[in-house]
């Protein structure tokens, strides 16, 4: 197999651009260490036998096509085949289309989650007859010679009836196992690429694949105006890395930046007393999403100089694909495949120009009085009911255009809206950062046209067009650097560290700024601070993640002519998020529930979340896809997890948080049943569906019942999350927190945090506007830092 992953099959020569991802183990380190920091990933490699290896031996690559066609088997003389591709889709198992191949490019090279070296030893055990019998039990037994068998050796029934079994096991590890090459599997096979950027069951399960409307004006819209029109606002701010230093020195200079260059001594390795790059600035934020940018954009329109560094890439709109394989692996965290330790919640964030705004469900909702409330009196935090927090949310509302209206509801959300107006459940619309005509279900791939206004549409702008900043793209930091403050024993931020790569040498390069600004996001920004020799014992604690558990309504048919004039209307169309319930939020009481909103779902995702009960199964359920709608309930939890690195996470809800989702789940299956849902059912791995028309009220009773107090304590059920917040917490002492509520860091003078870690609790709802407002606290405080400072 080549090295990019790319492989001819039966089918096409598909491909998933899967990018090579940096592995840097989360270690503390003086600022005279940080060259070590560069051959961690060496070192890491060397601990685990079984990930050492760049390939998967032919013993595992065998067990692991057994797997996938088990997974998806070739499904021959299928009843239900209504034309070419409906009977393609069915008779196409995994390997058939090379989705194998591109697992085991990601398994030996790409995944980054920290039991990746199980899931080797797995299928080397399952490779062996010994293995298979101690795993699968007197499954692989047979009366013939040899009587014990490999998995691969067994019959395909055998084989689906021992991944089922795994789905339900009670030993954790076979249901992480079951979850982690179920999750792969579906998620490569309907998301890889032919040639043609298509893939074949598409038109089997009803989905279009990128926007028909934005395909169309890329091909029909050639002109020099519309060109400049969809490349996007930021490309002249960009300075990408990928040049000599001296190149990238003189294009700061021409940004108005102080670079010097330093040319290599011989035998001289460049380390952080002998950078090969020093660039000087007022102020460097390490992050451009919705709390970076924000910082960088006000900092930037005050005069102060700039300088972003964002670990990904910068999707202008005409570099947007719209793909839902290629777009994880751009814009996404861990090429979109991360979750906790346990793989008992799968976790969405983006790593992107922008960050989550560019790829987040447009949700614009101002933090909740009794929110306010709570982190004023409990947390003794005065900012959140002042002026100025008001103020704050006020401004950003206004910069992202934030409005409640709608043109036409999406398919998802008018099946919510209905389902509560039936059940008589309290709903309402939900503002956007997009105008009432937004009718787009791409959001979550990028915004094909600059509408919804994230980071890189508004404040991001700002820095670009005052002439004061830049953004460096692909730029990891190492470290935040500091230094002792002078007749003191407090330390101060002096700026940081980052790598660039050229003609194979890696070299340190350092940012010299007044003061330093961390917005990482939550899961990336505790290990930063690690590295950078931080020790306040709060830093990575009290992480929440709104778990979110769903259930799905599938609807042949419009459940109103009158309401939906148009009969075929899919489930991946219109709006993501523009309806909400809060039927059980408890808003009014003790403020922890759950909200009840619409998911986007794209073909990928939703395989890896509908049941998996044999291969005919699953290929049904997608053949349903376009039609079946889903809604969750989201958690503001008040149980917490631990972020030990952006790929190790660990995480526990308590008692009340599971209480808060049963009571969710079951509200959800009612509104999909009032909304005319033939069948509904969740996700829970026994894959039980009911058909609402043909059972009795006692029978839909006791189904919605059983469904809905199934135990969420293990990955029986999938959970997922899209916000991840609390993981440096804002706080009134250092012994409890990590940042005052100026969002300075107790350990650090002029190091700021302003992203979703600072958030003292959950916040029970999407947080975008919350993350703004608090960054634009944040850089009110930052301009008084930097205005008595002296200028460089």
């Amino acid at each position: 197999m080549e090295e990019n992953g790319e492989r001819n099959s039966r089918n096409g020569s598909f491909k998933l651009g899967v990018k090579d991802v940096k592995i840097h183990t989360v270690v503390e380190l003086s600022s005279v260490d940080t060259q070590n920091l560069l051959v961690e990933e060496d070192r890491e490699k060397k601990k685990k036998p079984f990930t050492k290896r760049k390939s998967l031996s032919q013993r595992e690559m065998k067990c692991l096509v057994a797997i996938c066609d088990t997974l998806l088997p070739s499904i021959k003389d299928h009843s239900v085949v209504v034309d070419e591709s409906v009977a393609n889709f069915y008779q196409t198992s995994a390997s058939m289309a090379g989705t194998p191949q591109l697992i085991a490019t990601l398994i030996s090279e790409k995944l980054q989650h920290p039991n990746t070296w199980l899931l080797r030893l797995t299928l080397w055990l399952l490779s062996t007859w010994f293995g298979t019998l101690i795993l699968c039990g007197i499954s692989s037994f047979s009366l013939k010679f040899p009587f014990f068998h490999s998995f691969s050796q067994l019959s395909l029934q055998k084989r689906q009836q021992i991944m089922l079994s795994w789905s339900l096991s009670y030993f954790n590890l076979l249901r992480m196992f079951f979850r982690s090459v179920k999750l792969l599997t579906l998620l490569l096979f309907f998301t890889q690429l032919d040639e043609a950027q298509n893939n074949p069951s598409w038109s089997a399960i009803g989905y279009s694949g990128p926007d028909p409307q934005f395909k169309a004006q890329l091909m029909n819209n050639d002109n020099d105006d519309y060109a400049e029109e969809i490349i996007g606002p930021l490309n002249k701010g960009i300075v990408h890395l990928n040049n000599p230093p001296n190149i990238i020195a003189d294009t700061l200079r021409k940004f108005g930046f102080h670079a010097s260059f330093t040319t290599r001594k011989p035998k001289v390795s460049y380390n952080l007393s002998y950078p090969s790059l020093v660039i000087k600035c007022d102020a460097v934020v390490v992050g451009s999403g919705s709390g970076g940018g924000v910082v960088a954009g006000v900092l930037a329109k005050a005069g102060y100089k700039v300088l972003v560094l964002e670990k990904g890439n910068y999707s202008a709109r005409n570099n947007l694909s719209l793909l839902e394989g290629p777009t994880l692996d751009q814009m996404y965290l861990s090429n979109g495949f991360l979750s906790t330790e346990d793989m008992s919640v799968l976790l969405l964030a983006g790593s992107t120009v922008g960050g989550g705004s560019a790829i987040n469900w447009s949700a614009c909702i101002k933090t909740p009085k009794h929110v306010c409330k709570e982190w004023c009196g409990r947390y003794e935090l005065e900012l959140f009911e002042s002026e100025l927090y008001e103020e704050a949310m006020n401004v950003v509302c206004e910069k992202m255009g934030v409005q409640c209206e709608i043109e036409e509801e999406g398919f998802n959300n008018e099946i919510l809206r209905k389902g509560c107006q039936e059940m008589g459940y309290p709903v309402s619309n939900i503002p956007r950062n997009a105008p009432k005509d937004h009718y787009c279900g791409w959001c979550c791939l990028g915004c094909k046209d600059g509408k919804k206004k994230g980071t890189s549409e508004t404040w991001l702008v700002d820095l670009v067009k005052s002439g004061n900043g830049a953004i460096l793209t692909s730029c990891e930091a190492i470290q935040v650097l500091h230094k002792r403050k002078k007749g003191s024993d407090r330390k101060i931020a002096s700026g940081v560290s980052f790598a660039i790569e050229y003609k194979g040498t890696k070299e340190i390069c350092v940012v010299e700024s007044k003061v330093t600004i961390v917005a990482c996001g939550a899961l990336s920004t505790p290990s930063l601070l690690k590295r950078s020799g931080l020790r306040n014992e709060n830093i990575g604690r009290y992480l929440h993640l709104h778990p979110t558990t769903m259930a799905w309504g599938y609807f042949p048919d419009s459940p109103s002519a009158e309401l939906w004039p148009e009969k075929d209307k899919k489930s991946y169309e219109g709006g993501i998020m523009t309806a909400m319930s809060t039927v059980v939020a408890d808003f009014e009481k003790s403020g922890y529930g759950a909200v009840i909103q619409t998911p986007a779902l794209h073909p990928g995702m939703f395989s890896v979340l509908m049941p998996w009960t044999s291969g005919l199964d699953i290929k049904d359920r997608m053949r349903k896809y376009s039609r079946t709608a889903h809604v969750f309930a989201l958690a503001r939890d008040q149980g917490s997890g631990i972020v030990n690195s952006p790929n190790s996470i660990s995480y526990q809800m308590n008692d009340v948080d599971k209480e808060n989702l049963k009571k969710g789940i079951e509200k959800v299956l009612r509104i999909l049943a009032a909304a005319g849902a033939e069948e509904i059912g969740t996700h829970h791995n026994k894959g039980r569906r009911l058909n609402v028309k043909q059972v009795s009220y006692n029978e839909f009773e006791k189904f919605v019942q059983e469904e809905s107090s199934r135990p969420l304590t293990d990955i029986s059920t999938p959970l997922c999350s899209a916000h991840q917040m609390g993981s440096c917490r804002m706080g009134s002492n250092p012994k409890e927190s990590v940042v005052n509520q100026i969002g300075e860091t107790w350990e650090v003078e002029g190091l700021f945090l302003a992203d979703t870690s600072v958030f003292p609790t959950a916040l029970g709802v999407n947080p975008m506007v919350t993350v703004q407002a608090i960054a634009y606290c944040t850089a009110q405080s930052v301009l008084q830092v930097l205005r008595r400072k002296r200028t460089w």
